[in-house]
């Protein structure tokens, strides 16, 4: 059960009254609710203002991904039109993350952060080797083992393929 309350709070040290908004959550086997508050101006209805800011929240982690993973924010370029190209193979590379996340990953690890899927699975040691009528692909086996690669190529061999049209003389 989830209770929502709106009032108006002024701190010793504040000039004027803010609005505050209660999220009080009862949790079956708890002994104690968990409450939350957030000081706002938004004039939404007190019921409403807490999705909105978790989405905002959501939105601001997303960003801190992109930072991370990809590192969109390092424009070190002396030209704007450099700096503009390594911003975009950056959202890019972020949007090809996103996609292999949801598209490619067995669901324990669909919620790995970006930066986690660089360092355990894209920076993994490996060794081609050619035999006479096959290739073997040897990995280091950290987190990236032979039953979680298998099962990313079958997710990605069950993706549909995009037909492209032909080009004609």
């Amino acid at each position: 059960m989830v209770r929502y309350k709106g009032f108006l709070y002024q701190a010793a040290s504040a000039s004027t009254a803010r609005r505050v908004v209660a999220n009080v959550e009862f949790h079956a086997g708890e002994l104690f609710p968990r409450v939350g508050f957030i000081v706002t101006n938004v004039e939404l209805p007190s019921r409403a203002v807490v999705p909105f800011y978790n989405k905002r929240g959501t939105a601001e982690q997303w960003i801190k991904e992109g930072k991370l993973a990809v590192s969109w924010t390092r424009l070190s370029c002396h030209r704007f039109r450099g700096n503009e190209v390594r911003l975009c193979l950056s959202v890019i590379a972020y949007n090809l993350g996103n996609l292999w996340r949801r598209l490619a990953l067995p669901n324990r690890i669909r919620n790995w952060s970006l930066t986690s899927l660089q360092q355990r699975l894209v920076k993994t040691g490996g060794r081609l080797v050619r035999h006479a009528r096959y290739y073997w692909l040897l990995l280091a086996e950290g987190h990236l083992n032979r039953r979680l690669f298998g099962s990313m190529v079958r997710m990605i061999a069950t993706l549909p393929s995009l037909a492209l049209p032909s080009a004609s003389p």
